[in-house]
Protein backbone atom coordinates (compact mmCIF):
# COMPACT_ATOMS: atom_id res chain seq x y z
CA UNK A 1 0.00 0.00 0.00
CA UNK A 2 3.04 2.25 0.16
CA UNK A 3 2.08 3.64 3.38
CA UNK A 4 4.02 6.77 4.69
CA UNK A 5 4.24 7.35 8.81
CA UNK A 6 4.20 10.77 9.82
CA UNK A 7 6.13 12.23 12.71
CA UNK A 8 4.60 16.01 14.03
CA UNK A 9 7.61 17.32 15.93
CA UNK A 10 6.52 20.69 18.10
CA UNK A 11 3.70 23.19 18.12
CA UNK A 12 4.41 25.39 15.01
CA UNK A 13 4.69 21.41 13.11
CA UNK A 14 1.26 20.49 14.69
CA UNK A 15 -0.39 23.49 12.83
CA UNK A 16 1.33 22.76 9.82
CA UNK A 17 -0.07 19.13 10.26
CA UNK A 18 -3.87 19.62 11.52
CA UNK A 19 -4.64 21.51 7.98
CA UNK A 20 -2.42 18.89 6.22
CA UNK A 21 -4.98 15.77 8.06
CA UNK A 22 -8.01 17.97 7.69
CA UNK A 23 -7.56 18.01 3.72
CA UNK A 24 -6.64 14.18 3.50
CA UNK A 25 -10.18 13.92 5.53
CA UNK A 26 -12.07 16.09 3.12
CA UNK A 27 -10.61 13.70 0.31
CA UNK A 28 -12.81 10.78 1.76
CA UNK A 29 -16.89 9.79 -0.28
CA UNK A 30 -19.30 8.17 2.05
CA UNK A 31 -21.95 8.27 -0.87
CA UNK A 32 -22.14 5.48 -2.79
CA UNK A 33 -23.31 7.58 -5.90
CA UNK A 34 -20.16 10.09 -5.44
CA UNK A 35 -17.07 9.64 -7.70
CA UNK A 36 -14.16 7.65 -5.52
CA UNK A 37 -11.42 9.92 -4.92
CA UNK A 38 -8.15 9.68 -6.89
CA UNK A 39 -6.27 9.65 -3.30
CA UNK A 40 -5.38 6.42 -1.96
CA UNK A 41 -6.55 6.80 1.74
CA UNK A 42 -4.29 3.62 2.96
CA UNK A 43 -1.25 5.87 2.26
CA UNK A 44 -1.82 8.13 5.43
CA UNK A 45 -4.97 6.38 7.24
CA UNK A 46 -4.82 2.53 9.09
CA UNK A 47 -7.99 0.83 9.86
CA UNK A 48 -8.71 -0.19 13.31
CA UNK A 49 -11.72 -0.93 15.94
CA UNK A 50 -13.30 0.90 18.18
CA UNK A 51 -14.01 0.00 21.92
CA UNK A 52 -17.91 -0.31 20.56
CA UNK A 53 -16.59 -2.86 17.46
CA UNK A 54 -16.96 -0.07 15.01
CA UNK A 55 -14.75 0.52 11.75
CA UNK A 56 -12.14 3.47 12.37
CA UNK A 57 -9.89 5.13 10.08
CA UNK A 58 -7.57 7.15 11.36
CA UNK A 59 -4.27 9.12 10.92
CA UNK A 60 -0.82 6.98 10.44
CA UNK A 61 0.89 9.92 12.81
CA UNK A 62 3.17 10.37 15.96
CA UNK A 63 2.22 13.64 17.54
CA UNK A 64 4.43 15.59 19.93
CA UNK A 65 3.74 18.61 21.87
CA UNK A 66 4.92 20.32 25.25
CA UNK A 67 2.63 20.06 28.11
CA UNK A 68 -0.25 22.70 27.16
CA UNK A 69 0.51 22.40 23.88
CA UNK A 70 -2.83 20.22 22.72
CA UNK A 71 -5.47 22.61 23.89
CA UNK A 72 -8.82 20.77 24.34
CA UNK A 73 -7.31 17.74 22.44
CA UNK A 74 -7.79 14.71 24.89
CA UNK A 75 -5.88 11.10 24.39
CA UNK A 76 -8.61 9.26 24.82
CA UNK A 77 -11.75 10.45 23.37
CA UNK A 78 -13.98 10.62 20.23
CA UNK A 79 -13.29 7.39 18.97
CA UNK A 80 -11.70 5.63 21.48
CA UNK A 81 -12.86 6.31 25.17
CA UNK A 82 -10.69 5.96 28.18
CA UNK A 83 -10.73 2.56 29.33
CA UNK A 84 -9.40 2.59 33.15
CA UNK A 85 -10.53 5.27 35.62
CA UNK A 86 -10.19 5.93 39.33
CA UNK A 87 -10.64 2.52 40.09
CA UNK A 88 -8.15 0.93 38.71
CA UNK A 89 -5.81 3.73 40.54
CA UNK A 90 -6.90 2.81 43.60
CA UNK A 91 -6.60 -1.05 43.38
CA UNK A 92 -3.16 -0.70 43.39
CA UNK A 93 -3.07 1.68 46.75
CA UNK A 94 -4.84 1.40 50.43
CA UNK A 95 -3.90 4.80 51.48
CA UNK A 96 -5.60 8.33 51.30
CA UNK A 97 -5.94 10.16 47.71
CA UNK A 98 -6.09 13.47 47.24
CA UNK A 99 -6.69 14.26 43.71
CA UNK A 100 -5.91 17.28 41.93
CA UNK A 101 -6.91 18.39 38.19
CA UNK A 102 -6.08 20.74 36.29
CA UNK A 103 -8.67 23.12 35.01
CA UNK A 104 -9.87 21.64 31.26
CA UNK A 105 -9.13 24.01 28.27
CA UNK A 106 -12.68 24.43 26.80
CA UNK A 107 -12.52 23.63 23.48
CA UNK A 108 -13.11 26.45 20.40
CA UNK A 109 -17.04 27.58 19.02
CA UNK A 110 -15.84 25.21 16.05
CA UNK A 111 -14.77 22.17 17.80
CA UNK A 112 -18.44 22.22 19.67
CA UNK A 113 -20.38 22.81 16.46
CA UNK A 114 -18.40 19.77 15.28
CA UNK A 115 -19.32 17.46 18.38
CA UNK A 116 -22.93 18.38 18.01
CA UNK A 117 -23.34 17.61 13.94
CA UNK A 118 -24.61 21.01 13.28
CA UNK A 119 -24.67 20.88 9.30
CA UNK A 120 -22.75 24.60 9.36
CA UNK A 121 -20.32 25.12 12.06
CA UNK A 122 -18.99 28.62 13.02
CA UNK A 123 -15.95 28.95 10.90
CA UNK A 124 -12.70 29.58 13.33
CA UNK A 125 -10.91 33.00 13.35
CA UNK A 126 -7.86 34.41 14.69
CA UNK A 127 -9.59 34.94 18.04
CA UNK A 128 -11.22 31.79 18.30
CA UNK A 129 -7.95 29.64 17.45
CA UNK A 130 -5.65 29.87 20.48
CA UNK A 131 -4.35 25.81 19.46
CA UNK A 132 -4.20 23.94 16.49
CA UNK A 133 -6.40 21.43 18.04
CA UNK A 134 -9.12 24.51 17.99
CA UNK A 135 -9.51 23.81 13.62
CA UNK A 136 -8.61 19.76 13.64
CA UNK A 137 -11.37 17.99 12.03
CA UNK A 138 -9.97 14.52 12.57
CA UNK A 139 -9.79 12.04 15.17
CA UNK A 140 -6.56 10.54 16.27
CA UNK A 141 -5.92 7.10 17.67
CA UNK A 142 -4.91 7.32 21.48
CA UNK A 143 -1.49 6.18 20.30
CA UNK A 144 -0.58 9.19 18.35
CA UNK A 145 -1.13 11.70 21.44
CA UNK A 146 2.25 12.19 22.65
CA UNK A 147 3.01 14.62 25.53
CA UNK A 148 6.09 15.80 27.05
CA UNK A 149 5.93 17.12 30.68
CA UNK A 150 9.61 18.01 31.01
CA UNK A 151 8.98 21.41 29.06
CA UNK A 152 5.65 23.76 29.13
CA UNK A 153 4.57 25.60 25.87
CA UNK A 154 5.08 29.07 26.38
CA UNK A 155 7.03 28.71 29.54
CA UNK A 156 9.44 31.61 30.82
CA UNK A 157 11.82 30.01 33.11
CA UNK A 158 12.60 26.60 30.86
CA UNK A 159 12.01 27.63 27.21
CA UNK A 160 12.60 25.16 24.67
CA UNK A 161 14.49 27.19 22.72
CA UNK A 162 18.12 26.02 22.34
CA UNK A 163 18.88 22.95 20.04
CA UNK A 164 20.86 21.22 22.69
CA UNK A 165 17.79 20.94 24.78
CA UNK A 166 16.02 19.17 22.12
CA UNK A 167 19.03 16.57 21.43
CA UNK A 168 19.63 15.95 25.52
CA UNK A 169 15.69 15.52 25.51
CA UNK A 170 15.46 12.90 23.06
CA UNK A 171 19.07 11.37 24.70
CA UNK A 172 16.62 11.42 28.28
CA UNK A 173 13.54 9.78 26.97
CA UNK A 174 15.11 7.13 24.78
CA UNK A 175 16.97 6.18 27.73
CA UNK A 176 13.81 6.18 29.64
CA UNK A 177 11.39 4.45 27.43
CA UNK A 178 13.22 3.32 24.09
CA UNK A 179 11.55 5.70 22.00
CA UNK A 180 11.68 4.14 18.26
CA UNK A 181 10.13 0.46 20.24
CA UNK A 182 7.53 2.21 22.47
CA UNK A 183 6.54 4.74 19.52
CA UNK A 184 7.13 4.08 15.98
CA UNK A 185 7.62 -0.06 15.95
CA UNK A 186 3.61 -0.94 16.45
CA UNK A 187 2.88 1.70 13.91
CA UNK A 188 5.66 0.48 10.85
CA UNK A 189 4.98 -2.56 11.77
CA UNK A 190 1.27 -2.22 10.77
CA UNK A 191 2.51 -1.62 7.20
CA UNK A 192 2.41 -3.36 4.50
CA UNK A 193 5.21 -1.77 1.98
CA UNK A 194 6.36 1.54 3.66
CA UNK A 195 7.02 4.72 1.38
CA UNK A 196 8.96 6.31 4.49
CA UNK A 197 8.22 8.87 7.17
CA UNK A 198 7.74 12.17 6.94
CA UNK A 199 8.49 14.60 9.45
CA UNK A 200 6.91 18.15 10.24
CA UNK A 201 9.44 19.95 12.60
CA UNK A 202 10.60 23.28 13.50
CA UNK A 203 14.19 23.54 12.70
CA UNK A 204 14.95 27.19 14.79
CA UNK A 205 14.36 26.08 18.18
CA UNK A 206 14.79 23.25 20.86
CA UNK A 207 12.95 20.87 18.08
CA UNK A 208 15.30 20.73 15.63
CA UNK A 209 17.85 19.04 17.86
CA UNK A 210 15.09 16.18 18.56
CA UNK A 211 14.38 15.70 15.48
CA UNK A 212 17.85 15.44 14.50
CA UNK A 213 18.39 13.03 16.92
CA UNK A 214 15.22 11.35 15.88
CA UNK A 215 16.17 11.38 12.27
CA UNK A 216 19.53 9.37 13.49
CA UNK A 217 17.04 6.89 15.08
CA UNK A 218 14.88 6.01 12.36
CA UNK A 219 17.84 5.54 9.51
CA UNK A 220 19.67 3.26 11.77
CA UNK A 221 16.48 1.31 12.26
CA UNK A 222 14.88 1.50 8.49
CA UNK A 223 18.20 2.61 6.58
CA UNK A 224 16.01 1.97 3.18
CA UNK A 225 13.30 3.99 4.03
CA UNK A 226 12.78 7.52 2.52
CA UNK A 227 12.92 10.07 5.45
CA UNK A 228 11.65 13.31 4.16
CA UNK A 229 12.04 16.39 6.58
CA UNK A 230 9.86 19.83 6.34
CA UNK A 231 12.06 21.89 8.60
CA UNK A 232 9.59 25.07 9.77
CA UNK A 233 11.81 28.42 10.64
CA UNK A 234 10.17 31.86 11.41
CA UNK A 235 10.97 34.99 9.78
CA UNK A 236 13.39 36.93 11.81
CA UNK A 237 12.78 40.19 10.46
CA UNK A 238 11.96 42.07 13.06
CA UNK A 239 13.10 39.87 16.24
CA UNK A 240 15.70 41.30 18.52
CA UNK A 241 19.62 40.71 17.65
CA UNK A 242 20.18 37.57 20.22
CA UNK A 243 17.52 35.66 19.55
CA UNK A 244 17.68 36.24 15.37
CA UNK A 245 21.23 34.72 15.92
CA UNK A 246 20.17 31.92 18.78
CA UNK A 247 17.59 30.97 16.02
CA UNK A 248 19.98 31.08 12.65
CA UNK A 249 22.73 29.36 14.94
CA UNK A 250 19.92 26.53 15.80
CA UNK A 251 18.65 26.47 11.67
CA UNK A 252 22.61 25.77 11.06
CA UNK A 253 22.78 23.24 13.89
CA UNK A 254 19.92 21.14 12.23
CA UNK A 255 21.23 21.01 8.94
CA UNK A 256 24.40 19.48 9.31
CA UNK A 257 23.15 16.83 11.59
CA UNK A 258 19.64 16.00 10.34
CA UNK A 259 20.85 16.24 6.77
CA UNK A 260 23.36 13.23 6.93
CA UNK A 261 20.08 11.14 7.93
CA UNK A 262 17.35 12.41 5.80
CA UNK A 263 16.15 11.47 2.32
CA UNK A 264 15.38 15.02 1.47
CA UNK A 265 15.07 18.71 3.48
CA UNK A 266 13.06 21.27 2.49
CA UNK A 267 12.80 24.47 4.16
CA UNK A 268 9.71 26.21 5.05
CA UNK A 269 9.36 30.57 5.67
CA UNK A 270 6.48 32.55 5.06
CA UNK A 271 8.12 35.78 3.97
CA UNK A 272 5.15 38.46 4.42
CA UNK A 273 7.17 40.95 2.95
CA UNK A 274 7.23 38.78 -0.33
CA UNK A 275 3.55 37.53 -1.10
CA UNK A 276 1.99 37.82 -4.09
CA UNK A 277 -1.40 40.45 -3.85
CA UNK A 278 -3.49 37.28 -3.67
CA UNK A 279 -2.68 36.37 -0.38
CA UNK A 280 -3.48 38.58 2.58
CA UNK A 281 -2.36 37.08 6.40
CA UNK A 282 -1.60 38.20 9.51
CA UNK A 283 1.98 36.98 10.15
CA UNK A 284 1.27 36.70 13.85
CA UNK A 285 -1.04 34.43 13.07
CA UNK A 286 0.46 30.25 12.67
CA UNK A 287 -3.29 29.50 11.84
CA UNK A 288 -2.75 31.78 8.80
CA UNK A 289 1.26 30.89 8.23
CA UNK A 290 0.90 27.41 8.37
CA UNK A 291 -2.45 27.75 6.17
CA UNK A 292 -0.38 28.68 3.23
CA UNK A 293 2.27 26.68 3.93
CA UNK A 294 -0.18 23.62 3.74
CA UNK A 295 -1.03 24.72 0.55
CA UNK A 296 2.53 23.71 -1.15
CA UNK A 297 3.43 20.83 1.43
CA UNK A 298 -0.14 19.05 0.39
CA UNK A 299 0.11 19.77 -3.36
CA UNK A 300 3.85 19.24 -3.58
CA UNK A 301 3.54 15.44 -2.05
CA UNK A 302 -0.35 14.60 -3.72
CA UNK A 303 1.61 12.39 -6.03
CA UNK A 304 2.63 10.13 -3.37
CA UNK A 305 -0.88 9.05 -2.29
CA UNK A 306 -2.54 8.91 -5.55
CA UNK A 307 -4.15 5.24 -6.22
CA UNK A 308 -2.12 3.31 -8.67
CA UNK A 309 -5.14 3.22 -11.22
CA UNK A 310 -4.66 6.51 -11.27
CA UNK A 311 -1.63 6.40 -13.85
CA UNK A 312 2.02 6.47 -12.50
CA UNK A 313 2.53 7.53 -9.32
CA UNK A 314 5.47 9.48 -8.22
CA UNK A 315 6.59 8.18 -4.45
CA UNK A 316 8.76 9.61 -2.06
CA UNK A 317 11.67 7.68 -3.19
CA UNK A 318 11.00 8.62 -7.11
CA UNK A 319 11.03 12.48 -6.03
CA UNK A 320 14.41 12.15 -4.20
CA UNK A 321 15.53 10.49 -6.89
CA UNK A 322 15.32 13.34 -9.53
CA UNK A 323 16.34 16.25 -7.13
CA UNK A 324 19.04 14.36 -5.92
CA UNK A 325 21.43 14.73 -8.80
CA UNK A 326 24.95 14.39 -7.67
CA UNK A 327 23.99 11.98 -4.55
CA UNK A 328 24.94 14.99 -2.06
CA UNK A 329 21.48 17.45 -2.98
CA UNK A 330 19.37 16.52 -0.22
CA UNK A 331 18.13 20.44 0.19
CA UNK A 332 15.52 21.04 -2.31
CA UNK A 333 13.80 24.42 -2.34
CA UNK A 334 9.57 25.04 -2.34
CA UNK A 335 7.50 27.50 -4.21
CA UNK A 336 3.89 27.71 -5.62
CA UNK A 337 1.62 29.72 -7.83
CA UNK A 338 -2.30 29.73 -6.68
CA UNK A 339 -4.67 30.23 -9.41
CA UNK A 340 -8.73 30.75 -10.20
CA UNK A 341 -9.22 27.36 -12.00
CA UNK A 342 -12.06 28.70 -14.30
CA UNK A 343 -9.62 31.13 -15.61
CA UNK A 344 -6.32 28.94 -15.43
CA UNK A 345 -2.96 30.03 -17.24
CA UNK A 346 0.23 29.36 -17.25
CA UNK A 347 2.57 31.45 -15.07
CA UNK A 348 6.10 29.59 -16.03
CA UNK A 349 7.28 29.91 -19.31
CA UNK A 350 8.97 26.59 -20.09
CA UNK A 351 5.44 25.31 -18.66
CA UNK A 352 3.57 26.79 -21.31
CA UNK A 353 6.04 25.79 -23.71
CA UNK A 354 6.17 21.96 -22.81
CA UNK A 355 2.17 22.11 -22.84
CA UNK A 356 2.22 21.48 -26.35
CA UNK A 357 5.37 19.58 -26.72
CA UNK A 358 4.57 15.76 -27.65
CA UNK A 359 6.40 14.59 -25.14
CA UNK A 360 3.87 15.83 -22.38
CA UNK A 361 1.35 13.35 -21.21
CA UNK A 362 -2.81 13.28 -21.13
CA UNK A 363 -3.82 11.35 -19.10
CA UNK A 364 -6.82 12.56 -16.52
CA UNK A 365 -4.64 12.08 -12.94
CA UNK A 366 -1.55 12.12 -12.78
CA UNK A 367 1.70 12.02 -15.73
CA UNK A 368 5.00 12.33 -15.52
CA UNK A 369 6.89 14.67 -17.89
CA UNK A 370 10.63 15.08 -18.80
CA UNK A 371 12.02 18.15 -20.95
CA UNK A 372 15.06 17.15 -23.45
CA UNK A 373 15.25 20.08 -25.55
CA UNK A 374 13.87 22.75 -23.76
CA UNK A 375 16.96 24.76 -21.84
CA UNK A 376 16.79 26.37 -18.06
CA UNK A 377 13.59 25.66 -16.34
CA UNK A 378 12.45 29.28 -15.02
CA UNK A 379 11.94 29.53 -11.29
CA UNK A 380 9.40 32.07 -11.24
CA UNK A 381 6.34 30.88 -9.14
CA UNK A 382 4.48 33.38 -7.31
CA UNK A 383 5.71 32.57 -3.59
CA UNK A 384 8.78 31.16 -2.71
CA UNK A 385 9.02 29.31 0.66
CA UNK A 386 12.77 29.90 1.55
CA UNK A 387 14.42 32.00 4.24
CA UNK A 388 16.87 33.77 2.27
CA UNK A 389 17.01 36.34 5.38
CA UNK A 390 20.91 35.13 5.83
CA UNK A 391 21.70 33.80 2.93
CA UNK A 392 22.85 35.91 0.04
CA UNK A 393 26.70 35.77 1.45
CA UNK A 394 27.51 39.08 0.61
CA UNK A 395 26.57 38.81 -2.98
CA UNK A 396 25.41 42.00 -5.43
CA UNK A 397 21.84 41.60 -5.94
CA UNK A 398 22.62 41.16 -9.62
CA UNK A 399 25.05 37.97 -8.54
CA UNK A 400 22.26 36.61 -6.53
CA UNK A 401 19.81 36.94 -9.17
CA UNK A 402 22.20 35.05 -12.00
CA UNK A 403 22.67 32.01 -9.31
CA UNK A 404 19.51 30.58 -10.37
CA UNK A 405 21.20 27.30 -12.21
CA UNK A 406 19.22 24.44 -11.64
CA UNK A 407 19.91 21.34 -11.20
CA UNK A 408 16.67 19.59 -11.01
CA UNK A 409 13.17 20.29 -10.37
CA UNK A 410 9.93 18.52 -9.77
CA UNK A 411 6.79 19.82 -10.51
CA UNK A 412 2.71 19.21 -9.38
CA UNK A 413 0.17 20.86 -10.97
CA UNK A 414 -3.51 20.21 -9.75
CA UNK A 415 -6.09 21.86 -11.70
CA UNK A 416 -6.97 22.13 -15.85
CA UNK A 417 -3.51 22.70 -16.18
CA UNK A 418 -2.65 21.99 -19.81
CA UNK A 419 -1.14 18.54 -21.18
CA UNK A 420 -0.98 16.88 -24.35
CA UNK A 421 0.69 13.58 -25.52
CA UNK A 422 1.37 10.25 -24.47
CA UNK A 423 2.61 9.13 -21.06
CA UNK A 424 6.42 7.93 -21.51
CA UNK A 425 7.30 4.41 -19.87
CA UNK A 426 9.81 4.28 -17.20
CA UNK A 427 12.55 2.77 -19.54
CA UNK A 428 12.22 5.94 -21.49
CA UNK A 429 12.09 8.31 -18.65
CA UNK A 430 15.08 6.76 -17.43
CA UNK A 431 16.77 7.18 -20.34
CA UNK A 432 16.21 11.04 -20.58
CA UNK A 433 17.17 11.86 -17.13
CA UNK A 434 20.58 9.87 -17.35
CA UNK A 435 21.26 12.01 -20.93
CA UNK A 436 20.43 15.04 -19.19
CA UNK A 437 22.34 14.59 -16.23
CA UNK A 438 25.53 13.68 -18.43
CA UNK A 439 24.86 16.86 -19.86
CA UNK A 440 25.19 19.15 -17.07
CA UNK A 441 21.50 19.92 -18.39
CA UNK A 442 18.26 20.01 -15.41
CA UNK A 443 16.35 17.21 -14.96
CA UNK A 444 12.49 18.54 -14.89
CA UNK A 445 9.66 16.27 -13.73
CA UNK A 446 5.71 17.07 -13.49
CA UNK A 447 2.98 15.14 -12.33
CA UNK A 448 -0.44 16.48 -13.47
CA UNK A 449 -3.63 15.81 -11.43
CA UNK A 450 -7.20 17.17 -11.76
CA UNK A 451 -7.51 16.95 -7.89
CA UNK A 452 -7.58 20.65 -6.62
CA UNK A 453 -7.35 22.05 -3.51
CA UNK A 454 -9.74 21.96 -1.30
CA UNK A 455 -10.65 25.36 0.39
CA UNK A 456 -12.60 23.81 3.89
CA UNK A 457 -14.28 25.57 6.68
CA UNK A 458 -11.33 25.29 8.78
CA UNK A 459 -9.07 27.09 6.73
CA UNK A 460 -8.21 30.94 7.02
CA UNK A 461 -9.39 33.37 4.55
CA UNK A 462 -6.05 34.38 3.71
CA UNK A 463 -6.95 34.91 -0.26
CA UNK A 464 -8.50 37.54 -1.91
CA UNK A 465 -9.01 39.33 -4.95
CA UNK A 466 -10.05 36.54 -7.29
CA UNK A 467 -9.25 33.42 -5.29
CA UNK A 468 -11.73 34.70 -2.83
CA UNK A 469 -14.60 32.93 -1.78
CA UNK A 470 -13.95 29.51 -3.97
CA UNK A 471 -14.58 26.20 -3.15
CA UNK A 472 -11.29 25.15 -4.73
CA UNK A 473 -8.23 26.49 -6.15
CA UNK A 474 -5.48 25.16 -8.84
CA UNK A 475 -2.18 25.07 -7.76
CA UNK A 476 1.09 24.55 -9.21
CA UNK A 477 4.05 23.78 -6.60
CA UNK A 478 7.81 23.24 -7.62
CA UNK A 479 10.80 21.68 -5.46
CA UNK A 480 13.90 22.41 -6.94
CA UNK A 481 17.79 21.92 -6.29
CA UNK A 482 19.62 25.08 -7.55
CA UNK A 483 22.94 27.10 -6.73
CA UNK A 484 20.34 29.49 -4.56
CA UNK A 485 20.69 27.14 -1.65
CA UNK A 486 24.48 27.17 -1.78
CA UNK A 487 24.29 30.96 -0.89
CA UNK A 488 22.03 30.06 1.72
CA UNK A 489 23.96 27.72 3.50
CA UNK A 490 27.13 30.17 2.96
CA UNK A 491 25.04 32.88 4.98
CA UNK A 492 24.73 29.80 7.98
CA UNK A 493 28.10 30.11 8.39
CA UNK A 494 28.79 33.53 8.53
CA UNK A 495 26.62 33.54 11.74
CA UNK A 496 27.81 30.05 13.36
CA UNK A 497 30.79 32.17 14.24
CA UNK A 498 28.82 33.11 17.08
CA UNK A 499 29.22 29.45 18.36
CA UNK A 500 31.30 29.97 21.61
CA UNK A 501 32.98 26.53 21.28
CA UNK A 502 35.59 26.91 19.01
CA UNK A 503 36.05 22.48 18.18
CA UNK A 504 31.99 22.68 17.74
CA UNK A 505 32.00 26.11 15.64
CA UNK A 506 34.69 24.18 12.99
CA UNK A 507 32.77 21.36 12.97
CA UNK A 508 29.25 22.58 12.33
CA UNK A 509 31.33 25.14 9.49
CA UNK A 510 32.87 22.61 8.18
CA UNK A 511 29.56 20.41 7.57
CA UNK A 512 27.94 23.74 6.00
CA UNK A 513 30.88 23.94 3.59
CA UNK A 514 30.65 20.18 2.34
CA UNK A 515 26.95 20.99 1.33
CA UNK A 516 27.07 24.14 0.30
CA UNK A 517 29.78 22.65 -2.22
CA UNK A 518 27.36 20.31 -3.63
CA UNK A 519 25.45 22.93 -5.28
CA UNK A 520 28.29 24.32 -7.03
CA UNK A 521 29.72 21.45 -8.14
CA UNK A 522 30.27 21.38 -12.47
CA UNK A 523 28.30 24.50 -12.60
CA UNK A 524 30.15 27.89 -13.76
CA UNK A 525 27.65 31.09 -13.19
CA UNK A 526 29.55 32.61 -15.25
CA UNK A 527 33.16 35.21 -14.98
CA UNK A 528 33.66 38.71 -15.66
CA UNK A 529 33.73 41.58 -13.21
CA UNK A 530 30.43 40.51 -10.83
CA UNK A 531 31.67 36.57 -10.73
CA UNK A 532 30.72 34.62 -8.17
CA UNK A 533 34.39 34.45 -6.34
Amino acid sequence: MHEILTLQLGHRANYLASHFWNVQESYFTYDTNQQVSPVDHDVHFRAGVGPSGEDTFTPRTLIYDLKGGFGALRKWGGLYEQNYGTNDVMSLWSGNVVEQREAAIPPSEYQKDLDSGVPIPRKPNKETVRFWSDFARTFYHPRSILQINDYELGSTIMPFERWECGEDLYDKLDKEHDILDRDIRVWAEECDQMQGFQIFTSADDAWGGFSSKYAENLRDEYGKASIWTWGLEEETGQVEKAKKVLRTVNVAKTLQDVLWQTSMYVPLTVSSRHLPPYVELDEHSQWHLSGLLSLAVESMTLPSRLRHQSAQRGNLGDIEAVLNVNGNQRIANLQCTLDDDSSLQEVDGAVSAAANDSRVSNSDTNDLVLEDELGEPHLGLDIDFTNTGSGKSGLSVRQWERKKHVFASVHSLRGSYRHDGDAMDEDEAAFLRKRRRLASLPVVERHYSHLKFPILDSFPNILSDQLSGLDTIAVHTSLSTNCQISGRIKGLQSVVGRIGDMAEREAVSNRLGEIAEAYQEGWDSGSGDDSDE
